[in-house]
């Protein structure tokens, strides 16, 4: 069993930066892909970034590609995204997962979330 939490996020303009967190709990951190999702009211869970579980491969989805950083650290149990030149549609809600059987970017196949953190940003 793993257990996420996500801090970082908040009220930011257009064009600004966050850096959003996610601690894990439990010793299989190291074990796992990891992957940020985020949601916008009215909008269906969508895939952001991910990251293997030694940290050696990322992707991004192409709304993210150039603008925001996916990282882990295994010795600490946290994996952070780095967001620049951020957009007024970039503002929801941010997950962090983890536990997928594969490389996926599908929401069905992380078994692990954590609570979300709100990242809103102002046009």
């Amino acid at each position: 069993q793993v257990q996420l939490g996500e801090s970082g996020g908040g009220l930011v303009q257009a064009g600004g930066s966050l850096r959003l967190s996610c601690t894990a709990s439990g010793r299989t951190f190291s074990s796992y892909h990891m992957a940020w999702f985020r949601q916008a009211p009215g909008k269906e869970r969508e895939f952001v970034a991910r990251i293997s579980s030694r940290g050696d491969a990322t992707s991004y989805a192409d709304s993210a590609k150039g603008r925001f950083t996916i990282s882990r650290d295994n010795a600490k149990n946290t994996m952070t995204l780095q967001m620049n030149s951020l957009k007024a549609e970039d503002t929801a809600v941010y997950y962090c997962a983890t536990g997928s059987k594969g490389w996926s970017t599908s929401v069905s196949e992380y078994p692990y979330w954590g609570q979300g953190t709100q990242v809103t940003v102002s046009s």
